[in-house]
């Protein structure tokens, strides 16, 4: 594994410290850990700007939308029914009723 140094002020380097002893960790792990989150939610932020982009691009788009529309009109029937067996399976749980044979079965 590649290793590099890098200068912390000396209150990070503090707060490092403490935690490393608080959790029992090597500083090195808890380095890496925040540096691991620090990159998944910037790659997510980045994902998420895309996503906003494509969709404020589709929106502006009049066909493209009225499309989007009618895909989305005929995947609704499905998507009530999905959502009327979710919510009755969660009233026979709450209920402690037994539930009806899977749906996919």
């Amino acid at each position: 594994m590649p290793a590099f140094s890098v200068r912390l002020p000396g209150d990070l380097e503090r707060r490092l410290g403490e935690e490393a002893r608080h959790c029992g960790q090597p500083r090195s792990e808890l380095i890496r850990e925040a540096l691991e989150e620090l990159l998944r939610r910037r790659e997510q932020e980045r994902l998420v700007a895309r996503l906003t982009a494509a969709a404020e691009a589709l929106a502006s788009d009049t066909s493209a939308r009225a499309e989007s529309l009618d895909v989305a009109a005929d995947f609704l029937p499905g998507d009530c029914e999905a959502l009327a067996l979710a919510e009755e399976a969660a009233s026979q749980e709450r209920t402690g009723q037994p539930s009806p044979q899977p749906w996919w079965r």
